[in-house]
């Protein structure tokens, strides 16, 4: 192969455009839009993940208070 026509082929590939951003995008979907515009719907949402936020804080703090001293307890043979 001549190098003229292999300057060629190299010269076309790297002057067509990367894929990446030239595919276009069907729809975006968002994370919003999967959250009601309903205002009790989002009140419940709400109020659930302060449950949940509040028993994962109380589960946390047994953690850290009962932890050490079992820890304690079985290095020591207590």
């Amino acid at each position: 192969m001549p190098l003229t026509q292999s300057r060629q082929n190299v010269d076309e590939v790297a002057s067509r455009p990367a894929n990446d951003n030239q595919t276009p995008d069907p729809t975006d979907f968002s994370a919003v839009d999967l959250i009601s515009p309903s205002d009790e719907e989002v009140a419940e949402i709400v109020r659930r993940t302060e449950r949940l936020a509040l028993a994962v804080i109380i589960v946390m703090a047994i953690f850290l208070i009962f932890a050490p001293v079992i820890f304690i307890a079985l290095r020591y043979g207590i």
